[in-house]
């Protein structure tokens, strides 16, 4: 950082220093060429006076400091101080033309005879010709030379400011770098108390996510534990009393088959486990495709014909065909989750409704008292081209203390009767992670004795 700074300081400076030296020199060869012309116009009257009283013979007096050169109206060379007649004739020229027309005339130009960059000022006499003057462009580059000193200025500037960039550099970075992340109580500058109070705030949220995962992660350690230590024990009491010849021959059969029940639980319970990991992993993009929700949920209801005959639980299928992007398997997964947990939750002589429709297409079966609503954001709009997959039961409802909260993993209202029904406590925790994967909004509407229902809202940009 003092690097950076140092290098925007100083770059600054001498930005600032060329601009003043470009300035400068600007104003001075403007300056020198000005005071050149002068000296040329007042040479050229002094030589006018002169030529008038004593001819020729004057100009032959002058010392050789400027070149002069006396021309007829005509544009014909009468003499030459530097070179010899004959010479061109110099109507053509542009200082001699200007001063035909308006007595004086001046101008910078390549000289045809020493073929370098000259000044020129020419003079109309009193008898109609001219008394022109020049002097090499190179005289006033010499001039300017006499202000050498201050490229040395210049340069003695330079250093000098890049010596305070370095040290301005050090002394604003010092502070930067001596903050202490853990104590962030005030800030170096003034400039600085947003960016101090912005990490100070990021840094408490994620010193509290951390806190909240840490709790997360240890409830959920707890809970696979508890969950698995049931079944396993059951197992281990049951193969003990086989082991040592303590079961009676005709409760060998239903020993078998509780252990067989009781470690398919543990099955279903470690597949469970897996497909939220694969989901929490999230950089994962699996396979999608085009998914028409109303024969997916035809499928689910076909799988769990029989359970809901078992459990005496009507299925019913309504809404119309709405398609959107996703992952079959996840949003199968989801789907049958739901309807099993309608299924077990209900009644016996409930019923189980399936709806699939668009979302200006009604929210499917009757609703629901609004007081009783759950939503798992807060956005209570729905965007145009929403897709709506509601299943509803008429089963014992969930307590309202208790909606928030039955997303969660492991998380059961009645214990008692979730253990005598089956299941994982992970059922509601995976069609959670299935509608975030899918970017759907999960809503979820109950009142205890008249059943639920559960929403899924696919947004536009993943319906088809």
């Amino acid at each position: 950082m003092t690097r950076t700074v140092f290098r925007s300081s100083f770059l600054l400076g001498l930005a600032v220093l060329l601009i003043c030296s470009l300035l400068f020199f600007g104003l001075q060869y403007r300056q020198t060429l000005d005071e050149t012309y002068a000296a040329l116009q007042q040479e050229a009257v002094y030589a006018e006076h002169g030529l008038m009283l004593s001819g020729e013979a004057y100009l032959k007096t002058l010392d050789e400091t400027n070149r002069i050169t006396w021309i007829t109206p005509e544009g014909e060379v009468l003499y030459d101080s530097v070179f010899p007649l004959p010479i061109g004739n110099q109507l053509h020229c542009a200082e001699v033309s200007a001063a035909l027309k308006a007595g004086e005339g001046r101008g910078i130009r390549k000289s045809e005879n020493s073929g370098s960059e000259t000044m020129y000022y020419a003079l109309v006499c009193d008898d109609g010709s001219i008394l022109r003057l020049s002097r090499p462009m190179s005289a006033m580059r010499y001039a300017l030379l006499t202000v050498s000193p201050v490229l040395w200025v210049v340069l003695l500037v330079l250093l000098i400011s890049a010596l305070l960039s370095f040290r301005t550099a050090q002394k604003i970075v010092r502070p930067i770098n001596a903050l202490d992340l853990d104590r962030l109580d005030t800030a170096p500058y003034p400039e600085l108390r947003p960016l101090v109070e912005h990490i100070r705030d990021q840094k408490q949220t994620i010193l509290n996510q951390a806190s909240e995962q840490e709790t997360l992660r240890r409830e959920f350690s707890a809970n696979v534990s508890h969950e698995l230590k049931t079944p396993l024990t059951s197992i281990s009491g049951f193969a003990e009393l086989m082991a040592k010849g303590d079961v009676p021959a005709e409760k060998v059969r239903e020993f078998s088959s509780d252990i067989y029940r009781e470690s398919q639980r543990m099955i279903a319970l470690v597949n469970d486990i897996i497909r939220l990991s694969r989901l929490d992993e999230g950089g994962v993009q699996l396979p999608e495709e085009e998914i028409d929700l109303h024969a997916l949920a035809a499928d689910t209801l076909d799988s769990l014909q029989s359970v809901a005959e078992q459990a005496g639980v009507t299925l019913c299928l309504e809404g119309e065909h709405a398609a959107v992007t996703g992952v079959w398997q996840l949003l199968s997964e989801a789907v049958y989750n739901l309807c099993d947990n309608a299924i077990k939750y209900n009644k016996p002589g409930g019923s189980v409704t399936v709806t699939v429709s668009p979302a200006s297409s009604g929210t499917g079966g009757a609703p629901l008292p609004p007081e009783k609503t759950h939503e798992t954001r807060a956005d209570d709009s729905e965007a145009p081209g929403c897709v709506r997959l509601s299943v509803r039961d008429t089963g014992i409802g969930i307590p309202t203390e208790h909606q928030k909260r039955v997303f969660e993993r492991f998380y059961r209202v009645d214990k008692s009767h979730s253990r005598a029904i089956g299941g994982t406590g992970l059922g509601l925790s995976i069609v959670k992670h299935v509608a975030l994967y899918h970017h759907a909004e999960l809503k979820l509407e109950s009142t205890p004795g008249r059943g639920t229902r559960i929403t899924m809202i696919f947004p536009p940009e993943r319906t088809v």
